[in-house]
C-alpha cells in the first residue's frame, strides 16, 4: 500500500512520490536472511528477528521444505561479493526488477538487467520454491498491517522533505508525471544501509526501519529525481564543459563522473544544494565551507560554482527550471579548469549513494540523446540505428532520434519516414506528442494543411496535462501554419 506524499498547493498533477511496501522486496530479503544475510541484525527492528523465526519453523515443519531451501542457500553462498556491503545491494536491484510472487518473473529480458541484479537472477527458480515451501505468502500477510505502520511513521517527515526541497529550488515535482521516486521500507535489511537506484525515468530507496530515518540520503536521491532531467533538457550547453573531465582523471570519485559531464555537473549541483541547506540558518559557514573544501578533495570541482551561484539563486523570484541553463552558461570554463588542476585530491571518496543502474542496452539511446543535444548527429544516428538493430530497446523511441537527426540534416523525407515508423512503434507519450507535431510541421511545409491540423490535434490529445509544452506548441500548430525559422529556410 502506498502512502502518496501531497501537500494542499502541489497536490494538482501530483507525480508518483510515494512511501511503500513490497512483497517482492520481502519475499528476496527473507530468502537471503534464511541462508545467512546477519548484517546488522542486532540493531534491526524486532520484526525481523520474529519473521527469520517464522520462516525457521516453518521450514522445520514443511515437508519437502529443506529440499527447496538447501540449493537457495547454495546460491546465496556461491555469489557473495567480496565486499560485504555489496551483498544486500545486488538482491535489492534484482528485487527491483521483479513481478509480484509467486511467479517472480523479471520485468526485462536477462541482458536488459542491470549488471549488479544480473549477476543473482539465477536465484529466481529457487526463490520460486521457496516462497512456496516455506508458506511466504501467508507470512507477509500476518506482518503487512506492521510494514504498513512503518511507512505512517515516516510519511510526514518524508513530506516535509519533498515539499522543502521543491520550495527551495522553486521546482514543483508536478512537471514530472510518468515518473516515479518511491522510498520502499522493508524490515529484513540492515537498517544502516540505504539503497537508492534510478531505473530509466524511475528512482527508488529501500531502507529498513531504525531510530532515524536516512533523510539526507532520501533527499539526495530526490534532488536526482528533480535536476536529472534538467541536464538531459540541456544537453547542448555540457559540450564546452568537457575539459574540466581532463582535470579530474585523479581524483577518487566515482569513474562515472570522470567520464561523462552531465552526470559531474548534476552531482555538483546536487551538492551544491545539500550544502547551501545543511543544518540551519545558524549553522557556521566554516561547516559550509569544510564541506566544499571535501566536494574539491572528491574530484566534485564545480560543486563551489554552484554553491556560489545558488547565493544568487535564492534571492531571484525564477525558479531553476527557468535559471539552470543560464547557470550552466555563466560558467567560466577556463577559469574552473584552472582552479581544478590546483586542487590536491583526496586519497578516496564516499560511493556515490544513487546507483545508475540502467540495463545495458538503455545506455545506447541515453547517450544518443545527449550525443543529438551536443550537436553531434553522426554519433547520435549510429547509437539509435544500433539500438534498432539489436532490438535492445524501446524502438518508438530509437526512430524517434532517427527522425530528429534527419530533421537536423534537413532531410524531410526521411524525417517523415521515421516520424511516421515512430508513431506505429511507440508507447511514451512524450514521443508520440512530438512525433505527431513535427509531422504537423512538415505537412505545413508541404502546403497540405488539412492533414498538419490532424497530427497537430493527435499530438495535443496525447499531451494531454501531464506535457505542457508539447501540448502548447500542438495549439500553436492548430491555431496557424508552422513557419520555420529564418535561419532554419532554404536559400
Amino acid at each position: 500500500m502506498a502512502a502518496l506524499l501531497t501537500c494542499p498547493s502541489l497536490a494538482e498533477n501530483k507525480p508518483d512520490v510515494s512511501l511503500d511496501t513490497s512483497e517482492t522486496l520481502f519475499s528476496v530479503l527473507t530468502a537471503i536472511n534464511t541462508c545467512g544475510y546477519d548484517q546488522e541484525l542486532n540493531a534491526s527492528d524486532p520484526l525481523r528477528g520474529q519473521i527469520r523465526a517464522e520462516v525457521a519453523k516453518a521450514i522445520q515443519n514443511t515437508e519437502g521444505a529443506q529440499d527447496a531451501v538447501a540449493p537457495l542457500c547454495q546460491f546465496y553462498r556461491e555469489h557473495q561479493p567480496p565486499d560485504s556491503s555489496r551483498d544486500l545491494a545486488q538482491y535489492v536491484s534484482l528485487a527491483l526488477y521483479l513481478q509480484e510472487p509467486p511467479a517472480f518473473t523479471p520485468k526485462v529480458k536477462q541482458a536488459e538487467l542491470p549488471p549488479e541484479a544480473a549477476g543473482v537472477a539465477g536465484i529466481v527458480p529457487f526463490l520460486q520454491a521457496f516462497y512456496a515451501k516455506a508458506g511466504l505468502h501467508a507470512i507477509w500477510e500476518k506482518h503487512h498491517a506492521r510494514y504498513v505502520e512503518f511507512t505512517e511513521t515516516y510519511h510526514q517527515a518524508l513530506a516535509k522533505m519533498t515539499f522543502d526541497t521543491e520550495i527551495y529550488l522553486k521546482l514543483p515535482s508536478a512537471g514530472y508525471l510518468g515518473r516515479q521516486f518511491i522510498v520502499y521500507l522493508d524490515a529484513m535489511g540492515a537498517p544502516g544501509q540505504v539503497n537508492a537506484r534510478n531505473y530509466a525515468a524511475d528512482y527508488f530507496v529501500v531502507i529498513s526501519p531504525s531510530s532515524s530515518l536516512k533523510m539526507q540520503q532520501i533527499r539526495h536521491t530526490y534532488l536526482h529525481y528533480l535536476l536529472d532531467p534538467l541536464a538531459l533538457k540541456n544537453g547542448g550547453s555540457f559540450k564546452r564543459l568537457e575539459p574540466l573531465l581532463d582535470q579530474v582523471k585523479i581524483a577518487p570519485m566515482d569513474e562515472a563522473f570522470k567520464n561523462n559531464i552531465s552526470l559531474l555537473v548534476t552531482e555538483c549541483l546536487v551538492r551544491a544544494i545539500e550544502t547551501r541547506t545543511l543544518g540551519s540558518a545558524k549553522t557556521p559557514e566554516a561547516e559550509r565551507l569544510k564541506s566544499l573544501d571535501e566536494s574539491d578533495a572528491e574530484g566534485y570541482v564545480l560543486t563551489r560554482y554552484f554553491y556560489e551561484a545558488l547565493i544568487k539563486f535564492e534571492k531571484d523570484p525564477a525558479g531553476l527550471r527557468a535559471m539552470y541553463a543560464q547557470m550552466l552558461d555563466s560558467i567560466d570554463i577556463g577559469r574552473e579548469v584552472k582552479r581544478a588542476a590546483m586542487i590536491q585530491f583526496a586519497g578516496e571518496a564516499a560511493p556515490e549513494l544513487l546507483h545508475l543502474a540502467r540495463p545495458k542496452n538503455e545506455r545506447l539511446l541515453l547517450n544518443a540523446e545527449r550525443r543529438l543535444s551536443a550537436g553531434d548527429t553522426e554519433t547520435a544516428q549510429k547509437l539509435a540505428q544500433q539500438a534498432l538493430d539489436e532490438d535492445q530497446e524501446d524502438p518508438g523511441q530509437a526512430l524517434f532520434i532517427l527522425a530528429e537527426v534527419a530533421t537536423r540534416n534537413r532531410d524531410m523525407e526521411g524525417a517523415r519516414t521515421y516520424f511516421e515508423r515512430a508513431l506505429q512503434m511507440a508507447h511514451e507519450p512524450r514521443v508520440i506528442a512530438w512525433s505527431h507535431i513535427y509531422l504537423g510541421r512538415i505537412f505545413d511545409l508541404k502546403e497540405e494543411r488539412d492533414v498538419a491540423v490532424d497530427h497537430y490535434r493527435a499530438a495535443a490529445d496525447a499531451a494531454g496535462t501531464a506535457l505542457p509544452e508539447a501540448k502548447s506548441a500542438a495549439e500553436r500548430g492548430i491555431e496557424q501554419p508552422y513557419e520555420p525559422p529564418a535561419a532554419a529556410r532554404p536559400q
